[in-house]
């Protein structure tokens, strides 16, 4: 269950979504009173705060045992847990993500990516529900993810495409050498 807590001010019309997303993360990155909070962050389209509670052990250990696959599997790039990803929906954080040096060095100097990195992972919760993942899948895919891997509470590993972004399939193109379960 997710709680919102602040509405920013905000003109009436946004021009540059990536612009406001920017200004109102920067304001709560550096917000010593929610960097003390247990919750985990994200923003909606309006810039309200959304806060989850904190995941259970298994989730923490999923999102371990990615990191570690994946930076034995892909030499080059960066891997990212809790990656925040600027959105038409707000800024939305994936659990863990792979990016390459080119995005990498897109995000210097920033709070946030504004292109998605190639591999964006969710590790699922009890507490999520159907439409948001998919509403997460997709914003992904529109700021130009490659891939976005689902991973179920028994470690079962779905792989999704920008090709065919609902049709999961057996294995990641980026790393062939992920497994279905981990």
């Amino acid at each position: 269950m997710s709680t919102v807590l602040e509405a920013p001010e905000q003109a009436a019309v946004i021009h540059d979504r990536h612009a406001f997303n920017e200004a109102v993360w920067d304001k709560l990155v550096a917000d010593p009173e929610l960097a003390r909070l247990p919750y985990r962050i994200e923003t909606d389209e309006h810039g309200q705060i959304i806060m989850s509670p904190p995941p259970a052990p298994s989730h923490g250990s999923n999102q371990s045992e990615i990191v570690y696959r994946l930076r034995q599997s892909i030499q080059n790039g960066k891997v990212i847990t809790e990656c925040p990803i600027s959105t038409r929906k707000g800024v939305k954080a994936a659990d863990v993500a792979w990016c390459s040096r080119e995005i990498w060095d897109e995000t210097v100097g920033r709070s946030f990516f504004r292109r998605a990195p190639e591999i964006c992972v969710e590790v699922l919760s009890p507490s999520n529900t159907p439409s948001e993942i998919a509403e997460k899948k997709t914003l992904y895919f529109e700021e130009g993810a490659r891939e976005v891997w689902l991973v179920g509470e028994n470690g079962e590993v779905e792989f999704f495409r920008s090709s065919a972004p609902d049709a999961p399939v057996p294995a990641s193109a980026i790393c062939a050498d992920f497994p279905n379960r981990i």
